[in-house]
């Protein structure tokens, strides 16, 4: 679990591709004071495994199920990534509750100033995500903990603090680009709920149901 507070920005020094498959080698600081093989980190806001450790960098995985779903497919050697370490039991929670499991991707359709902030405005590829999109709620673009401005019928604004912007890859990027997106666990967990709750109550209903036919079919006339 991750908490969408972005430690550094790290580098992609090597690519590996085959296929829909990558290997991907980051060169970072920070976070790899106590990183160790088989650990969790985010980058970009997909949580990936550690899998060798060596001269400043670590090497992660990547599925062909991760590749269609988020933006890792458009790295190049150079691109800058956010990292976070995966959260330390009793460490403080500063953003929100963040898995690492990237719903879709979006495109950055405005970028305009607002006094001390900038105002992002993203437009998602699957608009099914507006379900979880609410203002004042929590998103995650790239793994940055955000709060939800507004909405519209097609798009979301976030407002970014100087401090986060420079902290983070949003800062380089333009409009045009893409983020991956991360909705609040929160409300994809009541939602599956609900409609699961209302699948199964149909369901009891059609097997307990009995009707003139269902009598017929028996033997009953």
């Amino acid at each position: 679990m991750f908490t969408g507070l972005v430690e550094e920005i790290g580098e992609m020094r090597v690519i590996g591709r085959r296929g829909e498959a990558m290997v991907l080698s980051i060169l970072a600081s920070r976070i790899m004071d106590d990183l160790k093989l088989g650990d969790s980190v985010s980058v970009n806001g997909v949580c990936l495994t550690a899998t060798t450790i060596a001269n400043g960098m670590f090497t992660v995985d990547v599925m062909p199920q991760t590749y269609r779903h988020t933006n890792l497919k458009e790295l190049q050697p150079g691109s800058k990534v956010n990292l976070e370490r995966a959260m330390a039991a009793g460490g403080r929670f500063g953003g929100h509750i963040v898995q690492g499991h990237v719903d879709g991707t979006g495109i950055i359709t405005r970028i305009r100033p607002d006094q001390n902030a900038i105002v992002y405005e993203i437009t998602p590829d699957d608009a099914e995500m507006f379900k979880y999109i609410i203002p004042q709620g929590s998103v995650t673009l790239d793994g940055i903990s955000l709060t939800v401005v507004g909405t519209t019928e097609a798009s979301f604004t976030v407002s970014i603090i100087p401090h986060t912007l420079s902290e983070t890859v949003l800062a380089l990027k333009k409009t045009g680009e893409s983020v991956n997106i991360e909705n609040d666990i929160l409300g994809k967990y009541v939602d599956h709920l609900l409609q699961y709750g209302s699948r199964a109550a149909g369901q009891r209903a059609k097997s307990s149901s009995i009707s003139m036919e269902y009598l017929a079919e028996h033997g009953f006339s």
